[in-house]
């Protein structure tokens, strides 16, 4: 591969590859786009609603060898999951021996450590993936290769579950350029400098293909999944909502935080650092535009872009008269917090309080408990309480801190639903407006900040 070729990094998520009709559909768009030079693809997904991804059917199997119970049964449910796919493709037995003989070596493997056991059997469903595409498109003629991310010197920290790429990878991937025909690379997992297979965190795919884009630095990361565009709100919430076409990084980081499913927060960060183009495409609809994420918005046609809302969270209320004069009160109060190994989302507050808003995922109640009991004794706190039940939603747009009356407008549209505002939060960026509400009525708020700021039925550049 020239050194002025194009060369784009596309990725397949599991929808995309659920079957052998599917990979046939990928295998179509690779071939259709010259450019396409380096494709990471995931494990095979659910073929309906009623399916179990390859990836679950792993971690059963895993999960059955760590109890120490006979695997026979879990490991052929994921053998014949990759059967029914080589079969329909035509591709020979001998594929499927190869992926056989593998996942019993990873059945095999130590179980000294379970999470780096069930490391490596989780990522057993995008290596061979890799594997079968590889192959079918060798079978139809094509110039292409599997590439193994430890051979590619995707270096990872040691980790399990939650890789982080080291610096180096960036240079040995570039490397990659140097190769002929399509390069067909595994998502989700990397390798510790010692040799250890290390995954990412969830959105692990998403986070292999930005992390190559960035390596190769890539003219453009293709993003296939199961949807023509990212959209302005949540199409099971709003009828029909507008397509985004055209967004800034801020803007997607912001949504991916507050809920959109389309990528995880962290997932586009190697991608972003390094101003790639990011397209967000549909593999059943390939000819559609799709969403591009660019780094900069040369224009913005409506201020806000995108309504976004997710569930689970709490907030910690503390109240003492004439906190705003006591030097230091906010940085204890925090410490507390981080002693318990807590992050928070936000903290707005007052002259005499403050409230910090907490996933709930990270609180137990002993730790409640002992935050409480800390605020009250050490920072002589006047009152402490949790509250449950908050949901935060967020509108989202580069061009807000450029219009005047957005949160007036906002407001006006929760005032019409009914709808109390717990709290309001701006961030420092000026990209995003958080509002707290009550769980319940999440649905009732995105409708009606979605009518107010998108009534009109113009799509989005």
């Amino acid at each position: 591969m020239g050194e002025c070729e194009r060369m784009n990094v596309a990725k397949f998520g599991g929808s995309s590859l659920a079957d052998a009709g599917q990979i046939k559909k990928v295998a179509s768009i690779i071939t259709a786009d010259t450019d396409r030079k380096i494709i990471v693809v995931s494990a095979p997904g659910k073929r309906s609603d009623e399916d179990t991804k390859v990836t679950d059917l792993l971690i059963h199997l895993g999960e059955t060898a760590l109890a120490g119970k006979d695997t026979a049964d879990a490991l052929q449910n994921v053998v014949e999951r990759f059967r029914s796919i080589t079969e329909e493709l035509g591709l020979s037995e001998d594929m499927l021996r190869i992926i056989e003989k593998d996942l019993q070596e990873r059945v095999d493997y130590t179980k000294e450590s379970p999470e780096r056991f069930l490391d490596q059997m989780k990522a057993a469903g995008e290596d061979n993936n890799a594997k079968v595409i590889a192959g079918y498109l060798q079978s139809q003629g094509v110039l292409s290769e599997y590439i193994n991310p430890a051979e590619a010197g995707l270096y990872v920290s040691d980790t399990p579950g939650n890789a982080q790429v080291l610096p180096e990878s960036y240079d040995n991937l570039y490397k990659l350029r140097e190769r002929k025909g399509i390069l067909i690379f595994p998502g989700f997992f990397g390798y510790s400098k010692e040799g250890k297979l290390v995954t990412f965190s969830r959105g692990g795919s998403d986070i292999t293909g930005s992390i190559v884009a960035a390596g190769i630095k890539a003219d453009l990361y293709e993003n296939f999944t199961d949807v023509d565009s990212v959209f302005a709100a949540n199409p099971k919430v709003v009828k029909d909502p507008v397509a985004i076409k055209r967004m800034t990084y801020r803007e997607m980081r912001e949504l991916s935080y507050a809920g959109f499913a389309v990528f995880h927060d962290e997932a586009l960060i190697p991608a972003f650092q390094k101003s790639i183009p990011v397209c967000v495409k549909n593999t059943n609809n390939p000819k559609t535009s799709g969403t591009m994420i660019i780094s900069e918005r040369e224009y913005a046609l409506n201020p806000v872009i995108g309504i976004a809302a997710d569930k689970g969270f709490s907030t910690l209320y503390v109240r003492k008269y004439l906190m705003n004069r006591e030097v230091g009160f906010g940085r204890r109060l925090l410490s507390i917090i981080e002693d318990e190994g807590i992050s928070y989302e936000h903290i707005p507050s007052g002259i005499d309080d403050t409230s910090v808003i907490l996933d709930n995922s990270q609180l137990t109640p002993a730790a409640e408990e002992k935050i409480i009991s800390r605020i009250t004794e050490e920072l002589e706190a006047d009152d402490v309480y949790f509250e449950k039940g908050l949901a935060m939603i967020m509108l989202v747009g580069e061009g807000m801190h450029e219009t005047v009356g957005i949160a007036a407008r906002a407001t006006k549209a929760l005032m019409e639903k009914e709808i109390n505002i717990e709290m309001i939060n701006q961030g420092s960026s000026e990209v995003s407006l958080a509002f707290g509400i009550k769980e319940e009525q999440v649905d009732d708020a995105i409708r009606g900040l979605y009518e107010e700021f998108f009534s009109t039925k113009e799509v989005l550049q």
